[in-house]
């Protein structure tokens, strides 16, 4: 079979792109996401489609993407159920009132902001989706943090067990929650004939979902998946058949499916072997396999060269500031107000920034919608990229690895 042999090809050199760019940027510094991400960039039109178009078309032929993007959809819906599976809720309990002030006004000021930036720029690339979804949508974008992401900073910056790190870990979790949340409403707002449901009774339907998840299908899942026995095979099968049934649901109520993934890891028993079996089972097949194919098809998507009149780079130039001024400074004033010192709270303020993979899953949601006009997608992805690569740096700026326990 052509295509079967075409898709296995793509694979091969998606992983090898992703590995070395990887590397590449481990050695540099950076997070090896930062390099995964960097490399489905320079996979698509952006360089490989400069250097050589017969190359790129050849291993990505328009007609040959389907089961790349099916294989890249499943690896998201891994991955935002090994999101949610991460978050901890009840960490945030001894300062729950900080870290909430502080998440929610991390996500409320890009929220305004991307909003306002969304509502001068709609005449131009509004992409002829209707003006209120666009604007909800650049304005939940805006505030995004990438969760998984800033964990692996963390971990390999030897900052996981300080103050700034459960500070800003606790509000890139809580600001996970209200993205998405934010995502779910939106999709409902920008697919009002979806199904032939009206978007009152979908909204009435998904409050009734998560009610039914959280105080029912939660304690059932603590008493028949418990915390400290690993799953066996029967316990992981019974887990990804739920998975299954909340991804189709949340499509079918014209949600999007990953709410529904991300909401079975919310629910999801926390800690001890059954969460690290879950971990084991699941991590390396989609970070390593799938995830990777996610970044091929993104970067296939994104195109630098549509940006090209000077007017365009600095409409680019204005959303990673807005982005970065925004979400940066705006959660750094908050965890000041705190308690924190500067030098903290400008770190929590440069680690939620980060926006990193979560950002590009968003951004895709976006453009599947019919929301976002390639050119801003571009634009989009370019910020996200931005504001994950500078994170490093500005980490190590302000707090300087001499300083930090080995």
């Amino acid at each position: 079979m052509p295509e079967l042999k075409l898709l296995f090809l793509q694979m091969a050199v998606i992983l090898i792109a992703v590995r070395l760019m990887s590397a590449a940027f481990r050695f540099i510094g950076q997070p090896g996401v930062v390099g995964e991400m960097a490399a489905g960039i320079l996979l698509g039109p952006s360089l490989l489609g400069r250097i050589s178009p017969a190359a790129m078309n050849g291993l990505f032929p328009a007609s040959g993407l389907g089961p790349l993007y099916a294989l890249s959809q499943l690896g998201l819906v891994l991955f935002m159920f090994l999101v949610g599976l991460e978050l901890r809720p009840g960490t945030i309990r001894g300062s729950a009132k900080s870290v909430i002030i502080a998440s929610q006004a991390s996500i409320l000021a890009p929220f305004v902001c991307g909003g306002i930036l969304a509502w001068t720029i709609y005449p131009r690339l509004g992409n002829g989706a209707a003006k209120l979804p666009f604007v909800l949508f650049m304005g939940a974008a805006m505030g995004i943090t990438a969760f998984p992401v800033l964990a692996r900073i963390l971990a390999e910056h030897k900052l996981m067990h300080t103050r700034v790190a459960v500070f800003a870990i606790s509000c890139a979790a809580v600001d996970d929650i209200t993205a998405w949340c934010l995502l779910a409403v939106i999709t409902v707002v920008a697919r009002p004939v979806a199904n032939y449901i009206p978007p009152p009774v979908r909204f009435a339907v998904l409050g009734l979902y998560i009610l039914v998840m959280v105080f029912l299908i939660r304690p059932v899942l603590r008493r028949f998946l418990p915390a400290n026995v690993p799953p066996d095979l029967s316990r992981f099968g019974a887990a990804m058949i739920l998975l299954l049934a909340s991804v189709w649901t949340t499509e079918a109520l014209a949600v999007h499916a990953l709410f529904g993934a991300f909401l079975v890891g919310v629910v999801m028993p926390k800690g001890g072997k059954l969460e690290a079996g879950f971990k084991d089972r699941l991590e390396s097949i989609t970070l390593v396999l799938l995830l990777p194919l996610f970044f091929a098809y993104t970067g296939l998507r994104t195109s630098l060269a549509l940006l090209n009149t000077v007017e365009d780079w600095l409409l680019c130039g204005l959303i990673l500031v807005v982005a970065v001024g925004s979400k940066l400074l705006v959660s750094a004033l908050s965890v000041r107000v705190s308690g924190m010192s500067w030098r903290e709270a400008f770190a929590v303020g440069v680690l939620v920034n980060t926006r990193g993979l979560v950002e590009l899953v968003i951004l895709n949601v976006g453009l599947d919608l019919h929301i976002l006009s390639p050119t801003l997608f571009s634009m989009m992805t370019i910020m996200a990229f931005a504001t994950t690569l500078m994170t490093a740096p500005l980490i190590d700026w302000i707090i300087p690895p001499s300083s930090r326990s080995a």
